[in-house]
């Protein structure tokens, strides 16, 4: 395998620590060439100092001055703002971006890096759930690969490699059901942050945590899987198996289905995009059968964590509609964490605003962009 120069958007967050121990194991196929995160300074100057990338980004401008100044002497470029972002994964040296930025920030630096042919391993879900369309389309025109790091879209992609010949008859997207499953709309009417906060199975960041204790971050994936896959709302099922042993599987137009197992670990699915098409050794933990002689599956609740229809919603709805649930849902989720509205409020919230906002059939990206940000404002509004 030729080695790889590979940009980390939001190298400071869940998956791009992640990412940065998975370099670190394979430094001679894998190597650094951009760093950038939101506002964690510290850490970014820590992660720069130690891999000596071409460039950061530091998209909090307020802080570039602190970034700038201890790195002087190193020949690393300091960026900031999202225009830096944007300017970094155009370096021509790069092989593949990663993109793990929360958020909406992701969209214009995956344009950016399509446009200029580099891959995409992609963590970040707005990219897909708000521009789904327009993305692959981009993807298609520029003939660059797009390789989900998300545990059950990597699953997905693994299981139909080899299969191109071979129509989908359906994809089932496993959740653990988060902290609240089983639980009925009495029990989560109470529910802190803290509770929500408290994830079974993974380690993730707070908003991807909220989003899946309401099952959100299915109802997300439900939207990205329609556009990585190309397929239609009816052939994506949620299923709950508490185990997450089971990342996901599809079921082919013979009836049979293919799935791929491991323990519950984002560093296997970030080294398989970094990697990819090769499988390289490593010392992750390794499944044991008799550890788990019991795997379990469970309808999703869709009336009791009205989030996941509503992204079905959506998805039926067509145009806008995503980017506006997605809006919608970064705004409740932070109102949430503020102690702002209760859990049951997200999905009011979320809801309302869907209903206040008008439908565009047919947005480009600079519509969507504006659809972003006016839907954030009317959001913000009904959470008062």
């Amino acid at each position: 395998m030729k080695k790889k120069n590979i940009a980390i958007l939001g190298s400071t967050g869940s998956v791009g620590t992640q990412a940065l121990d998975v370099i670190r194991a394979l430094p001679e196929l894998l190597e650094v060439s951009v760093l950038t995160a939101s506002a964690n300074a510290d850490l970014l100057i820590a992660q720069a100092q130690e891999f000596r990338p071409k460039a950061v980004v530091i998209v909090c401008e307020e802080k570039y001055t602190q970034v700038k100044s201890a790195l002087e002497g190193l020949g690393i470029t300091v960026l900031a703002g999202e225009k830096g972002l944007e300017e970094v994964v155009q370096f021509e040296e790069i092989d593949m971006v990663l993109n793990a930025i929360v958020g909406s920030a992701g969209l214009r630096p995956t344009v950016k890096a399509i446009e200029r042919r580099k891959d995409i391993a992609l963590a970040n879900k707005e990219t897909l759930v708000v521009a789904g369309a327009l993305m692959m389309d981009l993807v298609h025109q520029y003939g660059v690969a797009m390789l989900p790091v998300d545990s059950e879209h990597s699953a997905i992609f693994q299981c139909l490699v080899g299969e191109q010949h071979n129509p989908i008859e359906k994809i089932y997207l496993t959740a653990s059901g988060g902290p609240f499953r089983g639980k009925d709309r009495d029990f989560l009417a109470t529910v802190t942050k803290q509770q929500a906060l408290k994830h079974p199975n993974w380690v993730m960041g707070a908003k991807i945590t909220i989003d899946s204790a309401s099952l959100m971050n299915k109802g997300l994936e439900v939207i990205e899987a329609k556009w990585l896959f190309n397929l239609a709302v009816e052939q994506i099922d949620v299923i709950v198996h508490p185990q997450s042993i089971i990342h996901s599987a599809v079921q082919f137009q013979d009836g049979s289905m293919k799935a791929q197992m491991g323990v519950p670990d984002m560093k296997l699915p970030i080294q398989h995009a970094l990697t990819y098409p090769y499988r390289q050794s490593n010392s992750f933990e390794r499944f044991d059968f008799m550890k788990y002689t019991s795997l379990t599956f469970e309808e999703a609740d869709k009336d009791t964590f009205r989030n996941l229809e509503l992204a079905y919603q959506s998805l039926r709805d067509g145009g806008d509609r995503p980017c506006v649930l997605n809006a919608a849902n970064e705004v409740a989720v932070a109102a949430f964490l503020a102690d702002e509205i209760s859990f049951l409020g997200m999905s009011d919230l979320i809801e309302a605003t869907m209903c206040q906002q008008k439908m565009v059939k047919n947005p480009s990206l600079e519509d969507l962009l504006a659809i972003d940000k006016e839907t954030r404002i009317v959001a913000r509004s009904l959470a008062k």
